[in-house]
């Protein structure tokens, strides 16, 4: 069962007098919080015994890392939770990290979005494609590869061997329905499922053989394609062994691009990493069948005075936790780890992998020499990033201390919310809120507001209708539906896209609120890019040019465009509703897939009738219905080319 406790943590002055006694801290595992004055998690952690981890933050700060005294230096107490086992410790560090999100803990951040191949298993014709983004259920990933362009030439070469399908499914419907193949099949890069020119059992073994190629096994399916392409050409059948010979020769090519680095046996994910006192870089290899199948480079920030094999053991546990990989039977580490902590980790593993899994370090041989060139990547990832990260952390820097100076601020804004108002002379009124935290977007946080109580055009009501909302919510401590605070964070400063008229209602709304001393605000007018704060008649001079300035127009240009998209969405959900209003036994869901399957309104009033009446799924008598009311204005319109039923005739 678990214990919870809390403890308060005061000023760095005083900070080793107040720490709580050793014995109210167990001595037995569980995880552990830090929160802020405001009730955000700060920072969550774990430990075989909670009171030897938490007596090493209550040291001085010179003694601390930067990170970890920053954390410390922003804390304002300390929980934690005991529980029966370090494995229970991770699993509820896990939980914790996920529903919180804390600022100070290890993320692994990359520069780029590496491309996958995606596999929609879950669909009756399969297909792959070049993919990007979240991961999704139903969908088999391989990867991820460096480079998109060798990944779809790779593809290119497989489908001559493989020939699944590789168009979307709306072009896959609309030549399922003209009973006409696309010219990928003739060209033999597709079997032709659209037109059932392939059963789904012989479909179902190019699916198969694609995967095992893309999986880095090949050798089985060389030497089958061979023995095929001999047995043909013995028994005279050419066309078959010339096929055979070409899905060799296809193999062949698109394996090149794929290194060997073991011997075929060897299946394994390798960790390079190095670290300095603030951040570690991590480089993974994905090896299978003795191939290297896909790569991953991340920069991870350092907060806990880890050791260099509790540092890794640590991101082994964000890398499986946070991504859909899969987690291979041996993971190569490129420093030994403590063997407590290892069993722990491969526990944990084990798990989540349904199966044994070991973490292990090579000394010797291929493997090592695996590990040595994912060093080297890590090594190569670590030096471009602190090269861009020198310049950009530094503009950054100058931007926020320039604003401060510039406006007169208390304290740097380190965390910016900008608002805007976009809408169509007074209709669909909708205001946007953008968030800038350490000069960066933060889109997490942006917010869409739909304008409720004003009417007409009047933008300063709506700001403030907007602002009202927004401001209401700094107090609140829970979201109602159990997750994180979605409005608690207070800013630094609030900027508004407009003049000196948008500055006077946001401070009646500050006035109302009683947040006027606690807030700042500025206000950023298009002409001339002046910057009005309250108490002022003239603008504050910000320099053209610098760095503040830029992150300004930056911050109100994004609010711009979130507004402006915002907008258009709901004015083109509106139009086109009312486009499809009003037609008796058309409901939303047909409505939904009318739209769905022509695009547009303009592809849907340029259908005709028989075209709207070959959809299998809208019967005769609605297709004629939604005929006759797109074209309402159009004489030359016949409905008579469809029969009514009798109800339609009643109607």
């Amino acid at each position: 069962m678990w214990t919870q406790f809390s403890f308060p943590l005061v000023a760095w002055f005083t900070l080793t007098m107040r720490r709580p006694p050793s014995g109210s801290i167990p001595d037995a595992p569980g995880s552990y919080q830090f929160y802020d004055n405001e009730g955000r998690c700060l920072y969550v952690g774990k430990a075989s015994s909670l009171r030897h981890r938490l007596s090493n933050y209550f040291q001085p700060p010179g003694s601390l890392p930067l990170r970890t005294a920053q954390m410390v230096a922003a804390a304002d107490r300390v929980e934690w939770t005991v529980v029966a086992s370090e494995v229970d410790a991770l699993l509820l560090e896990h939980a914790l990290i996920q529903a919180h999100q804390p600022r100070f803990n290890i993320r692994l951040k990359d520069d780029k979005t590496y491309p996958w191949l995606a596999l929609s298993v879950n669909e009756q014709w399969a297909r792959p494609v070049v993919y990007r983004g979240k991961r999704r259920k139903g969908v088999q990933y391989f990867g991820p590869y460096p480079h998109v362009r060798s990944l779809r030439q790779t593809l290119d070469l497989v489908v001559k061997t493989f020939p699944v399908r590789t168009c979307s499914d709306a072009k896959f419907g609309r030549h399922e329905k003209l009973g006409r193949a696309c010219l990928l099949f003739d060209l033999e890069r597709c079997s032709g499922p659209c037109i059932g020119a392939v059963d789904e059992a012989t479909y179902g073994d190019y699916v198969t053989g694609l995967q095992r190629f893309f999986a880095g096994d090949t050798e089985e399916m060389l030497s089958n394609l061979s023995q095929e392409m001999e047995d043909a050409a013995a028994a005279r059948e050419y066309e078959r062994a010339a096929r055979a010979r070409d899905a060799l020769t296809a193999i062949a090519e698109a394996s090149e691009s794929q290194e060997v680095v073991v011997d075929a046996s060897g299946s394994f994910d390798a960790f390079g990493l190095l670290a300095n006192e603030l951040e570690a870089s991590v480089s993974v290899l994905h090896i299978r069948h003795g191939r290297v199948v896909g790569r991953n480079g991340f920069i991870a920030d350092r907060v806990d005075a880890q050791e260099t094999d509790d540092l890794m053991a640590t991101l082994l546990e964000r890398f499986y936790e946070e991504r859909a990989v899969e987690i291979p039977r041996q993971i190569l580490v490129s420093v030994d780890l403590d063997p407590a902590r290892s069993q722990v980790l491969t526990s944990w593993l084990s798990g989540v992998r349904g199966g044994p899994v070991s973490v292990t370090s090579a000394h010797r041989g291929r493997r090592r020499q695996v590990l040595e060139m994912a060093k080297r990547n890590a090594g190569e990832d670590f030096a471009r990033h602190q090269l861009r990260r020198a310049s950009d952390h530094n503009a950054r820097s100058r931007a926020l201390t320039e604003l401060q100076a510039a406006l007169n601020l208390r304290e740097a804004p380190l965390r910016i919310e900008c608002y805007d108002m976009s809408h169509l002379q007074g209709t669909d009124y909708v205001g946007s809120m953008v968030v800038f935290e350490d000069g960066l977007a933060k889109r997490s946080d942006y917010r869409h507001f739909t304008v409720k109580t004003v009417e007409g055009n009047d933008d300063f009501a709506a700001m403030a209708e907007v602002l009202r909302r927004r401001l209401r919510r700094l107090d609140e401590q829970e979201d109602p539906a159990g997750g994180r605070r979605r409005f608690a964070y207070r800013p630094q400063l609030l900027l508004i896209d407009g003049g000196k008229g948008q500055l006077s209602s946001v401070l009646a709304v500050l006035d109302e609120l009683g947040l006027r001393d606690e807030i700042e605000v500025a206000s950023l007018a298009k002409q001339f890019e002046e910057v009005y704060r309250p108490g002022n008649l003239r603008p504050c001079f910000v320099p053209r040019g610098s760095e503040g300035l830029f992150l300004l127009q930056r911050i109100r240009d994004e609010a711009h465009r979130f507004a402006i998209t915002f907008h258009r969405q709901r004015r083109g959900a509106r139009m086109t509703d009312s486009v499809l209003d009003g037609i008796v036994g058309l409901g939303p869901a047909r409505s939904k897939r009318l739209l769905e399957t022509f695009g547009t309104v303009k592809r849907l009033r340029g259908a005709d009738l028989e075209v709207l009446t070959a959809l299998p799924w809208l019967p005769d008598s609605i297709a004629t219905k939604v005929f006759m009311h797109l074209h309402a204005d159009d004489p030359d319109a016949e409905p008579s080319e469809v029969p009514l039923h009798e109800a339609d005739r009643q109607d």
